[in-house]
């Protein structure tokens, strides 16, 4: 008898270890908000480096930085580069790399972009502070104009 009820308080230990278990992996796969910041950019230095031979070449780089507005004030700084990695006919392909730094710490983001798009997803792939373990999307609209605007959707 004393065996069954060990066997028995075994098994009702292993059916709870269980039960936790599945409960506490169902919450690890509900999806969690995303923070969004949304902001204007304000591009304040900017230079085109021609490494190569004139005009378009691979290592070619643009380099840029500026602040990101919102309600007419600024939250936060970045910049960044992007250097030419493939050419084919006139389009020219860059990997692009930027970082963002806001009050609670810095985003950093990367992405390939075909120079004269108007638009950028990038994968934000970590940052500082708050956002150590950041991930998500950046989409960036009218490059290199007064108009730059920026949305990032944060998963933390």
């Amino acid at each position: 008898m004393f065996t069954k009820r060990k066997r028995f308080a075994a098994a009702s230990l292993a059916a709870v270890a269980v039960g936790l278990w599945a409960v506490e992996g169902a919450g690890a796969q509900t999806p969690k908000k995303p923070e969004v910041i949304e902001v204007a950019v304000r591009n304040d230095q900017y230079t085109a480096v021609d490494l190569g031979p004139a005009g378009p070449s691979l290592g070619d780089m643009d380099v840029y930085s500026g602040t990101a507005v919102k309600d007419g004030r600024s939250i936060g700084r970045g910049g960044g580069h992007c250097q030419v990695i493939h050419l084919k006919g006139g389009e020219a392909t860059s990997q692009c790399l930027i970082t963002m730094e806001v009050e609670q710490g810095s985003l950093t983001m990367q992405s390939l972009w075909t120079k004269g798009t108007a638009s950028l997803d990038m994968a934000v792939t970590g940052g500082t502070g708050v956002y150590r373990n950041a991930r998500g999307v950046a989409r960036f609209w009218d490059i290199a104009t007064p108009d730059e605007r920026a949305r990032i959707e944060i998963l933390r």
